[in-house]
């Protein structure tokens, strides 16, 4: 993409390579969050009956609780997988790390897939399902970092919230895979066959997606602010080392602002199902309708977030998400305890009005916050200890909280107090690195420059 391009304000047009872009990071984006979204619906209906069984003897609520953990032991590999792609990706290119996340996400996908029950191999099977998990959370820990970048380096100063919204909205588009595909085989079995086999079904159909997600993403060229820098000779020989000693401030920031927007959007993508089914006594049916269409809801806000950032700010986009969770993070409890799908799908999709503006700009937001030497491993690195922070344990804290008190309502004062420490967290960030120029540090050390006579 020439530098004209790049700095045009008006009358942009896709050209075929950044179209190209968009659809390879989508696309993969997409099929890696099915992947690991497929194994969280899993948690919340199955696992706990076929791999942690012994549990569920003695205790069905405990063995819940550890199938709900089996979700967050993976997001504590997610830091080891993004600093592995944050230093590929910083010395060797985005495109090399997207493609090995793929791969390594997408094995790990279909040996779940065929992998025997508790009954079959005893401690055996547990014990290998979290080593498949750990391998999903490595590999989802460079996927993030390297899609967004790869949309957001490709784009016009002008357009970075509507490239960078690409890769955002693979999460919503991945949620309504895994749950189209569990509310058909909910449809067309008994509950007998989907416990036997009919689980397995998605994960094994992750193969198809492995080959097409690859196929598109071959054909992606070079982030063009990778390939200026290689040809300046500037690759970071230790971006970890610089990141950790210089740039802490922002990882941290990174960090504190994902975390809530992660711990409520694994409420919508598993926990929300499972408990309508198991605590209201919903149908199985009735809480994944509801799940698809918080779902939708959640693409449709996300696609907003990321274009109205471009206009109105990304700091301010996330404080108007983060302002909607707060505010309704505790009132929805009251909807979702009815039972009723109209209202308990309802409280999903005004939740996701928050979680879009809250999304979207983010890939643009953490961008903009690094330099380019260690662009890679700030965005992976940051992305991945707020996961932990906020969507490792969310289904779990949520479900010991609500087995300790049987107050569905304080799992909401949980979310909104998460909330209110990433809206601050948002709002720290200066707004005049919106539009900085990626391709070299000139912009970044001029702010510094004019930082610091200001403070004379």
């Amino acid at each position: 993409m020439s530098q004209q391009a790049y700095l045009s304000k008006e009358g942009h047009e896709l050209t075929r390579e950044e179209k190209k872009v968009l659809a390879g990071t989508l696309v993969g984006t997409t099929i890696e969050w099915y992947d690991f979204f497929i194994y969280a619906q899993a948690a919340g209906f199955v696992l706990a009956v076929l791999y942690f069984e012994p549990l569920g003897q003695e205790n069905a609520a405990l063995a819940q609780l550890v199938a709900w953990a089996s979700i967050g032991i993976s997001f504590l590999f997610r830091p080891l997988g993004a600093i592995l792609a944050g230093y590929i990706g910083d010395r060797f290119g985005r495109k090399l790390v997207l493609v090995i996340t793929l791969m390594g996400m997408g094995g790990a996908t279909v040996l779940i897939g065929l992998l025997p029950t508790y009954a079959a191999w005893g401690m055996a099977a547990p014990i290998l399902l979290i080593v498949l998990r750990v391998l999903q959370g490595l590999s989802a820990g460079g996927e993030w970092g390297g899609a967004a970048l790869l949309s957001v380096e490709h784009a016009p100063r002008h357009k970075r919230g509507l490239f960078g919204m690409y890769p955002q909205i693979g999460v919503p588009l991945g949620m309504l895979m895994a749950t189209l595909f569990m509310f058909g085989l909910n449809a067309v079995l008994d509950d007998e066959q989907f416990l036997d086999w009919g689980w397995r079904v998605p994960f094994l159909f992750s193969f198809v997606l492995i080959i097409v997600g690859y196929l598109i993403r071959l054909k992606v060229e070079e982030s063009p602010v990778f390939t200026e820098m290689k040809d300046r000779k500037k690759e970071s020989s230790a971006p970890l080392k610089e990141l950790v000693t210089t740039h802490k401030k922002y990882t941290f920031l990174a960090a504190l602002i994902f975390a809530a927007n992660n711990a409520a959007g694994y409420l919508v993508i598993a926990f929300f199902a499972s408990y309508g089914a198991s605590t209201l006594g919903m149908s199985r049916t009735e809480t994944l309708i509801a799940s698809l269409i918080g779902g939708v809801g959640w693409f449709i806000f996300t696609m907003l977030g990321g274009w109205i950032s471009d206009r109105i700010g990304r700091v301010r986009t996330f404080q108007i998400g983060y302002a909607i969770i707060i505010i309704w993070a505790v009132p929805m409890w009251f909807l979702l305890d009815t039972a009723s799908l109209p209202l308990f799908a309802l409280a999903i999709f005004i939740l996701t009005i928050g979680l879009g503006p809250s999304y979207g700009p983010q890939s643009a937001l953490y961008a903009e916050m690094f330099p380019v030497s260690i662009r890679f491993s700030g965005v992976s690195i940051g992305y991945a200890f707020g996961s932990i922070i906020g969507g490792a344990f969310a289904a779990t804290i949520a479900q010991a909280i609500l087995d300790t008190t049987g107050q569905s309502w304080l799992i909401g004062v949980y979310i909104g107090c998460l909330a209110i420490v990433s809206f601050i967290a948002v709002s720290l960030v200066p707004k005049n690195l919106q539009g900085i120029n990626l391709h070299d540090d000139s912009d970044r050390e001029a702010l510094q420059v004019g930082s610091v006579l200001k403070t004379k």
